[in-house]
């Protein structure tokens, strides 16, 4: 593991499992949301996002979490040599984000972005997952598992495997 794309829905566990890594594999973490946003929780212009995500590609290792604009997803897929994809079911999603949300009234939630509210993260995060099953789905498995050639493939479909996921890759 020298590059690795940890990607999924909103609210499944990613900044959970890439924090686990990067203490495991000492590999720098990049959390997409803090590249995407300013500090006052505005998305930054795309063309600084684009330089900073290519330069993060080209280094020599990284743990980039997240999903970000599609075009930057598939090169990240394509430049990565681990790919886990967390894909966990709706209904565990859902639960997640509103889980997220209800801790994040009291502690910002991990990989959060400063600034950024939780309660408007947690609004856009449901809109996301309403639209998730057009993008997250037989279709794109087909195409993961074309770029994943070569390369190492997780897919994680349940909070048990998560777990153990974190769990056989912590100190």
């Amino acid at each position: 593991m020298k590059k690795v794309a940890i990607f999924g829905k909103p609210g499944s566990g990613k900044s959970t499992l890439s924090k686990a890594l990067t203490q495991a594999t000492h590999l720098e973490l990049h959390a997409l949301d803090s590249i995407l946003f300013n500090a006052d929780g505005s998305q930054i212009d795309r063309q600084a996002y684009d330089y900073k995500h290519r330069a993060i590609l080209h280094s020599e290792n990284w743990i980039i979490d997240g999903f970000g604009p599609i075009s930057s997803f598939y090169q990240r897929l394509e430049a990565a040599d681990t790919l886990i994809y967390i894909d966990l079911p709706y209904a565990v999603s859902y639960w997640l984000v509103t889980k997220r949300l209800l801790k994040g009234l009291f502690v910002k939630p991990a990989g959060w972005p400063s600034g950024s509210s939780v309660i408007k993260g947690t609004l856009q995060s449901y809109k996301t997952l309403k639209l998730c099953p057009k993008f997250w789905n037989d279709e794109f498995m087909q195409k993961l598992q074309e770029i994943a050639k070569g390369k190492k493939l997780y897919v994680i479909r349940s909070v048990a495997e998560l777990n153990r996921f974190v769990e056989q890759h912590q100190e």
